[in-house]
């Protein structure tokens, strides 16, 4: 799991997004402790409809929340997979990446905090409201 202790969850600068969009300040889940992986994979079950066969986290971001989402997996090979992603900005990376490993399948499909409203059925467990006009 990516973890560093100096990382600042909460960024202020210039970023650029996956999908190539500025962004003013940007969620860093590398400052995400394993511990508090395990707990926000907890959360999720609280929510998450069926049983899973495994998780697979996007890399790189989904990586950590991918393996302690593992923990709650079925191992039952007739059951979806659940993807997972730190942050949701555009769907960019759930689209690849399911294009690229998954195409025509049912996934299950879940990150921690979304920057705007999701779709395509990604949850989250976090979402920002709509930004003021």
């Amino acid at each position: 799991m990516a973890y560093r202790t100096e990382a600042k969850l909460f960024q202020d600068g210039d970023f650029t997004s996956h999908a190539g969009l500025p962004l003013k300040w940007k969620l860093e889940c590398d400052a995400i402790h394993p511990s508090e992986w395990r707990t926000i994979a907890k959360m999720i079950m609280d929510y998450q409809i069926g049983p899973f066969y495994k998780a697979e986290g996007i890399p790189r971001g989904g990586v950590a929340l991918g393996d302690a989402l593992n923990e709650y997996a079925s191992g039952n090979p007739k059951d979806p997979i659940l993807i997972a992603d730190d942050v949701y900005t555009t769907g960019t990376s759930f689209r690849e990446y399911i294009d690229t490993f998954h195409k025509d399948k049912f996934v299950y499909k879940w990150c921690v905090f979304a920057r705007k409203q999701t779709d395509n059925e990604v949850k989250a467990l976090f979402t920002m409201p709509e930004p003021r006009k």
